[in-house]
């Protein structure tokens, strides 16, 4: 091989992106027995201003549902974009929806949160009615809900 293809090989090797390094984070939420219909939940992130990074969990189904999950639903821009998370059934009353999800490295301890907004059909919607923060020293941290979600914890 020639001394140029061989800078050249060189070069596009530093130029490929490095892997990022990603942490598995287990979610544990907890509803409320508080009888009716499932509950739609969004667990999402949001960086250090507010803004909906990505979302972790969708258990709602129904696109129609999807404005009741407020505050994901603005900030995601729902409509206008594919979810880029996990989606799945609605939970009942009274159920545990426990996922994993892989987060990446540098989001930890960087001011992000985990979020969740619940909603159930005709009931009251709740938004961001979790927020944790997504660091080392949150977790395993058992958070109450106001609405439908009694407990949440995430697990590094």
């Amino acid at each position: 091989m020639n001394k140029s293809l061989m800078t050249c090989a060189l070069l596009a090797g530093l130029a490929l992106p490095v892997a990022a390094e990603a942490k598995t984070v287990t979610l544990t939420t907890t509803l409320n027995n508080y009888g009716g219909n499932g509950a739609y939940l969004a667990i999402y992130l949001t960086d250090a201003q507010g803004q909906v990074h990505s979302t972790l969990r969708l258990a709602a189904p129904k696109a129609k549902y999807h404005k009741h999950l407020r505050d994901w639903s603005r900030g995601s821009a729902a409509a206008r974009r594919p979810i880029d998370g996990i989606t799945g059934a609605s939970v009942g009353s009274g159920q545990i929806l426990k996922v994993s999800v892989d987060v990446a490295d540098a989001l930890i301890d960087a001011g992000y949160q985990i979020r969740i907004d619940s909603a159930v059909e005709d009931g009251r919607d709740n938004a961001s009615e979790i927020i944790a923060p997504l660091t080392k020293s949150a977790a395993a941290t058992p958070i109450a809900g106001k609405g439908y979600v009694k407990s949440f914890r995430f697990d590094m």
